[in-house]
């Protein structure tokens, strides 16, 4: 089916607010998920409605929740998103922590008691926006082993930054600490579609392409042990000084079962005017123009950045089936 970006949020909207989420939330949440797809991440997008309906309606996430704000240091920000979802505590950090940036020069936004961090690029691009430069990193659910383990620890654990350019898109690098997102394991799930044998490993700890023993055992590390170990870093960053969640703590983000999953992100903003006396934008530029005088070379960001573009005055293209699973929620 193919519908106007407002029609699908309208959609994701209403299909959550019949299911104990505020009109408020449920905006944040559809802005999230519509512009994830418009970005060609349907891993992160619409697919994930009936999970997120499914828990609000149980209780394992609250869908009223407000994310409450604290400033216990002046360039540190405390958000406890309140076993909600992660966007409207992500929209909280985007207004606040601009301001804290400008002011400090860098700032830090701890976010504890979260959920599904979705497409992160997006979120770091807000910052890049308004002229910071942004790194950010948050867990998901176990789903991978310590290098030379078969026992999931760590989440898929990703890893988003941005900065600005003068009169261009944003540099906008996003990535899973996974050999890909989980996301599209589960994308391959719902569709009945085997998955390439370099993604994931069953529970015996051996190659599979079936997307349903992917999901019973763990994800392959981007690069390998060097993976493994940035995964641990971020489960640190993330959780591990934020006081939420650890992954191996964590609920699935699939499914309606268990406690609230609790997770973490840490957001660091940096005003670029603070680094340094010369003019950092122009500093950028030559860096962006150097990459890209290869024709080969695409800046990061981009492919998005275009999908985006298109899918505001195209629309966007969704499978009648995820259609018809939000529909009848």
């Amino acid at each position: 089916m193919h519908l106007s970006l407002a029609e699908a949020e309208t959609l994701v909207v209403e299909a959550l607010q019949r299911n104990r989420v505020s009109a408020e939330n449920a905006r944040s949440v559809a802005v999230a998920l519509v512009a994830a797809e418009a970005a060609g991440q349907g891993g992160h997008g619409l697919r994930r409605v009936p999970a997120y309906a499914g828990q609000a309606k149980i209780g394992k996430t609250d869908g009223f929740a407000k994310p409450q704000l604290l400033r216990p240091y002046p360039a540190v920000l405390r958000i406890d998103a309140g076993n909600g979802y992660a966007y409207p505590a992500l929209d909280l950090a985007v207004a606040e922590l601009s301001i804290v940036a400008r002011e400090q020069g860098i700032a830090l936004a701890a976010i504890s008691r979260s959920h599904h961090a979705g497409v992160m690029g997006l979120t770091v691009e807000r910052f890049a926006d308004q002229g910071l430069v942004a790194l950010m990193v948050a867990n998901a659910p176990a789903s991978m082993a310590p290098w030379g383990g078969k026992r999931p620890v760590f989440g898929t654990n990703p890893i988003a930054f941005a900065a600005p350019l003068p009169d261009a898109d944003p540099i906008v690098i996003d990535l899973a600490l996974s050999k890909v997102a989980r996301g599209k394991v589960m994308a391959a799930r719902q569709k009945g579609a085997p998955i390439p044998a370099d993604w994931a490993y069953d529970r015996d700890g051996k190659p599979t392409t079936d997307a349903e023993e992917a999901l019973a055992g763990t994800m392959i590390p981007a690069g390998e042990s060097k993976g493994a170990a940035l995964a641990m870093m971020v489960e640190i960053l993330s959780a591990g000084l934020t006081g939420a969640n650890y992954s191996f703590e964590a609920s699935s983000l699939f499914d309606d079962q268990g406690s609230p999953p609790a997770l973490g992100h840490t957001i660091i903003a940096i005003n670029p005017a603070a680094m340094s006396a010369g003019d950092t934008a122009k500093r950028l530029a030559l860096l962006a123009s150097e990459i890209t005088s290869d024709p080969n070379v695409r800046l990061p960001g981009r492919r998005g950045q275009n999908s985006r573009r298109l899918a505001l005055s195209e629309g966007i293209s969704v499978e009648d089936e995820v259609i018809a699973a939000i529909e009848r929620l």
